[in-house]
């Protein structure tokens, strides 16, 4: 077998598991519905546990997260010797963008506590959007000139071979920048710490702060990334209320994750070692989901010795929204899917671990395992506790609906289910003390449409959230390969503020 061919097989693994286990749900539902009724309500067991555990760590890591949000980090960052000499680097990849919403983006992160003479700005431009990107170049040296220790402008070149057009292949070549950056100014690398972030994110006034104190007092700073909270609501009282409840769930979702640092990897916005980052060849030029990629380069690079160590303060970004309420849900669907793309990390795990005997086995273990459950719960978990759990209810022998298992199956189901809206209403209650501050057009109603929302999430998580999953790993399965699709910014969603309440 080939490299590629043995590659195109691990592709497929995930996408043939999830469409298995949904063919022989139905088949059995018809064929033998008291196995069918049987597996259903193994699955809801099992889907009761996940829900308690995620409400224990959610309420555990909120908790954490009202608490460091009230710490001054920078008087605590300046209790450490040797902090002034890390210099944070924070690269902004952008394509046609407005020049309002990169003026905001650096005016908020200008103005966190953070020395911003110690900090440097990657302004990373494309090629195909160069007359656009010039003015903004322009339009930032003017106004923030002095304000940070230096601007950098870079543009990646179009059409290069064997690049996916995207954010990852932008970042790809800005790294090689950075490492002639901190050569040029005679920085060792360990100190310098780069976040790469989306264009409309805005850190939380302390972030810097908190990261570089983290770094500093970390035992092995160069060997882990450190990822914050993401919250989607620097527009959230644009959006329609569907939106903000999927983007809740993407925050308690990472929430849940941050009480168990064995189990993160990086994802969206985050920050990392400059070291690290040459080290692993920098971000791959080819792929999606680079955020989350980059987490397994230095995993792999260093033969299992890194980590992920949660930050618990937020950075605020933009959700998808549209022209109307249905190119909203259109375009949520389109950012769903290309998150569940990050599936084709699986087949690139099971490719390495299986040329690398350094990395000990429970590690590898634990990663494809911990992903490969994820991914196919995203998929699978929501179809088949709401629909096809009630499938051998419905097309059932005779037989099967004088049996004991069928007369007592919906009372079992119904408690089950009863029990996992636990999780359901811990997310709703935490979801409006994460709100950002109401505009003039907010009024009661806003509310109650949220409230109502929340109702709606189980229908949601089909039509939002699994058959997107199942796009993304059918298509993979088939090998019909994803491209990158970019959500645009206007001006009107800066004008919100992007913290919680």
């Amino acid at each position: 077998m080939t490299p590629r061919s043995e590659y195109r097989m691990y592709e497929m693994i995930l996408g043939s598991i999830v469409w298995l286990v949904l063919i022989a749900s139905i088949a059995l539902s018809f064929i033998q519905p008291l196995w069918a009724a049987i597996f259903i309500i193994v699955f809801d067991l099992y889907w009761l546990f996940r829900v308690s555990y995620f409400v224990i760590n959610l309420i555990l890591a909120w908790w954490n997260f009202k608490r460091v949000s009230k710490v001054d980090w920078r008087d605590k960052l300046e209790t450490i010797p040797g902090w002034d000499t890390k210099v944070n680097i924070v690269v902004l990849p952008t394509y046609k963008e407005d020049v309002s919403v990169v003026e905001h983006t650096l005016t908020q992160i200008s103005d966190c506590s953070y020395p911003a003479h110690k900090m440097v700005i990657v302004l990373a431009g494309e090629e195909k959007d160069q007359e656009n990107f010039k003015k903004i170049t322009r339009a930032m040296k003017e106004k923030f000139e002095g304000r940070f220790r230096d601007i950098v402008v870079t543009v990646h070149p179009a059409n290069m071979k064997g690049e996916l057009a995207g954010k990852g292949s932008n970042l790809h070549y800005v790294g090689p920048k950075l490492k002639e950056y901190a050569d040029e100014n005679n920085i060792p690398y360990k100190e310098v710490i780069v976040s790469a972030f989306d264009i409309d994110t805005i850190p939380h006034r302390h972030y810097f702060s908190y990261l570089t104190y983290t770094y500093c007092t970390h035992p092995n700073p160069t060997r882990s990334s450190y990822q914050p909270i993401p919250l989607y609501n620097n527009n959230m009282w644009d959006a329609p209320s569907v939106v903000r409840t999927m983007a809740f769930g993407t925050t308690f979702w990472m929430l849940s994750e941050v009480t168990r640092p064995f189990r993160m990897w990086t994802f969206s916005s985050h920050s990392m070692p400059l070291k690290a980052l040459i080290d692993c060849g920098y971000w791959q030029k080819n792929l999606v989901s680079e955020d989350s990629r980059i987490f397994l380069q230095m995993f792999l690079r260093y033969d299992g010795a890194y980590e992920v160590t949660p930050l618990y303060l937020p950075v605020s970004m933009d959700t998808v929204t549209g022209a109307s309420k249905w190119e909203s849900i259109k375009n949520i669907y389109k950012q769903q899917r290309r998150w569940a793309w990050g599936a084709e990390n699986l087949p690139f795990m099971l490719f390495h671990f299986k040329r690398n005997n350094r990395i000990e086995f429970k590690k590898k273990f634990r990663l494809i395992f911990n992903y490969l459950e994820g991914m196919a719960s995203w998929a699978l978990a929501p179809i088949l506790i709401l629909v096809l759990g009630r499938l051998p209810l419905w097309v059932g022998s005779d037989s099967f609906k004088d049996s004991i298992i069928f007369q007592n199956t919906p009372l079992v189901l119904e408690q089950l289910m009863f029990w996992s809206m636990i999780g359901l209403l811990v997310s709703a209650g935490l979801s409006f003390t994460l709100l950002p501050k109401p505009t003039q057009n907010v009024t009661w109603k806003s509310y109650v449409s949220l409230a109502f929302h929340w109702l709606l999430l189980p229908i949601t998580l089909i039509v939002l959230g699994s058959i997107p999953a199942i796009d993304a790993q059918t298509r993979m399965m088939t090998g019909n390969y994803l491209g990158f699709n970019v959500t645009k910014k206007s001006k009107k969603e800066i004008q919100k503020n992007p913290q919680y309440v």
